[in-house]
């Protein structure tokens, strides 16, 4: 801040205003790509049988169906997941959690904690076995009532779940 108390690009935040920048935002868990990776691996499976029959049957010529489908693969596998894990990130304040994430349709979401009904913590076997996991946090409603932070250390979600708890209990006494 300068003098004047302006931030960058001019905006003066009003007083009490926390002001939250795209930069501050904690990434995920560097495992979580390998998470990607192998659920995206999942999805891919079926698409290369599919290819190997084409090809095993003769419908078309040798390598029309199987090399683009191993290009469209790696390509997955390589570079959507890292570009997914770079997309996310989230930001836990004294009253809320943010969660930002989503590479075409970007997705930036504020839970205030007075909101929060209940907090879940789920671990698939692939998340298991990296020890992550998914924090879930439910609030009142029906549209878009639950938020899912995925890629978090299994201890670290369960330090935010918490947290999280205890400043909801302090809040409601």
């Amino acid at each position: 801040m300068d003098e004047a108390g302006a931030i960058e690009g001019g905006a003066i935040p009003h007083e009490g205003a926390v002001v939250e920048r795209q930069d501050e935002l904690t990434p995920l868990h560097p495992d979580h790509v390998k998470v990607l990776r192998i659920s995206a691996l999942f999805y891919l499976v079926p698409l290369l049988i599919a290819a190997i029959v084409f090809e095993l049957i003769g419908f078309a010529p040798a390598g029309i169906f199987v090399v683009p489908v191993l290009v469209l693969a790696v390509l997955i596998l390589w570079r959507v997941p890292l570009r997914r894990y770079h997309a996310k990130g989230y930001a836990m304040g004294s009253d809320r959690l943010r969660v930002v994430r989503g590479l075409w349709f970007r997705s930036d979401t504020v839970v205030p904690f007075g909101r929060v009904q209940h907090i879940d913590v789920h671990q698939g076997p692939v998340e298991r076995h990296y020890d992550l996991a998914t924090l879930v946090l439910h609030t009142a409603g029906t549209h878009n009532s639950s938020v899912a932070l995925p890629g978090l250390l299994n201890e670290t979600a369960l330090e935010m779940r918490e947290t999280i708890r205890e400043r909801i209990k302090r809040d409601t006494m």
